[in-house]
């Protein structure tokens, strides 16, 4: 996923808390640069910045310019409140899963491709998921670690009903793998064996990775050690 550079960050968070992801909004680089404590020029590289990579889109006329958060942007924006969620989570812990990846029955491919699902995990966990979940089976030594994990606090993705069947709920709780944000998941009506874990991710973790079935992989969960 792509990310603004640094500075380019508070610029795209004041246009959002202006309401420019609900809408266009009018903005000046003198308002804009008074609130952020820098210069209209300043503002103004930043927002053409924005604008080339596809944070934000652009209206200017004579009188001023309409700017909106776009679609990219939000998700940047998701990405950090996630992470400042984990960071200030009212309960820590700091644990380390280790095990071998197992390829899986494939039915979490078509789970992570309904758009309710995609849309919830987007909102709850900062990204929207690859299709396909990663499965791995936990060493001796990280199984009651995963049963620690439940006096964590896991996120409750709700399930929805079409015309044709009813999706359950699920439970999912932030991790990394590697620097990857992930999150292991847990399906409301599915009972995994004690040693299994299902994980979901932005990207493709065994391709970004270069992993394989019978790979071992630490699954790092908490961020306050």
């Amino acid at each position: 996923m792509q990310v603004p550079d640094a500075g380019d960050l508070p610029v795209l968070k004041a246009i959002a808390l202006l309401g420019g992801c609900r809408g266009p909004v009018r903005i000046s680089t003198q308002s804009l640069g008074s609130t952020l404590g820098t210069s209209p020029q300043t503002i103004s590289r930043r927002l053409k910045a924005l604008e080339s990579a596809g944070f934000i889109s652009r209206t200017v006329d004579p009188s001023g310019q309409s700017v909106t958060v776009a679609k990219a942007g939000e998700e940047v924006l998701r990405r950090e409140h996630a992470e400042y969620c984990r960071i200030f989570s009212r309960v820590g812990g700091h644990f380390i899963l280790q095990g071998t990846i197992i390829s899986g029955l494939g039915e979490g491919r078509y789970y992570m491709s309904l758009p309710h699902y995609r849309e919830q995990f987007r909102m709850n966990c900062g990204f929207e998921p690859f299709p396909g979940t990663l499965n791995i089976r936990l060493n001796q030594q990280s199984i009651p670690i995963r049963k620690r994990l439940e006096s964590l606090e896991w996120v409750t993705i709700p399930g929805f009903s079409d015309e044709h069947r009813t999706f359950g709920e699920a439970r999912c709780l932030p991790c990394r793998i590697e620097g990857i944000p992930c999150a292991l998941i847990v399906p409301g009506r599915t009972h995994y064996p004690e040693d299994i874990i299902e994980l979901i991710s932005g990207v493709s973790i065994r391709g970004e990775l270069g992993l394989d079935d019978n790979d071992t992989i630490d699954v790092e969960v908490g961020y306050d050690a």
